[in-house]
């Protein structure tokens, strides 16, 4: 039998690592070999990242989603403009010239899928910046 863990409590999902110019993935969330959590009970993760600017351009944060652990589908955005929806692959971007040396910042994600995986990047030079991130999941 598995033991869940319940991810009402915030978890680390990626401890705090230098940031590279490639996307790189944090811990699967409902993944039962690494985070043993009921994700698709929830509808909201809290996203908390811990950042040190360093001397980067900006961070990338990508979410995708999936039903099975296999096929990954990007968070995506809705534009409407004079009657036409454009739906966009979304990306999460701070500018490093909004981040002060060292800085929190929590984004709140809306989730329906049974996985969650969470990568990010950072751009220009990725000298000295790092990112933690911590999950948590709830209702509203």
């Amino acid at each position: 039998m598995i033991t869940f863990v319940d991810l009402k409590t915030p978890r680390v999902i990626r401890e705090a690592a230098i940031l590279t110019n490639l996307y790189v993935a944090a811990i699967v969330l409902g993944d039962e070999a690494i985070s043993k959590s009921n994700v698709q009970l929830y509808n909201q993760l809290m996203l908390d990242l811990t950042i040190v600017k360093g001397s980067l351009t900006s961070i990338e944060i990508k979410v995708e989603f999936s039903p099975d652990n296999t096929n990954w589908y990007q968070e995506s955005v809705e534009e409407i403009d004079e009657g036409i929806a454009t739906l966009r692959p979304l990306v999460h971007s701070i500018p490093a010239a909004d981040l002060a040396t060292s800085q929190k910042i929590r984004i709140p994600i809306q989730i329906n899928d049974r996985y969650i995986k969470i990568s990010f990047k950072g751009t220009g030079t990725v000298t000295d910046s790092s990112v933690s991130a911590t999950a948590q999941l709830g209702v509203n």
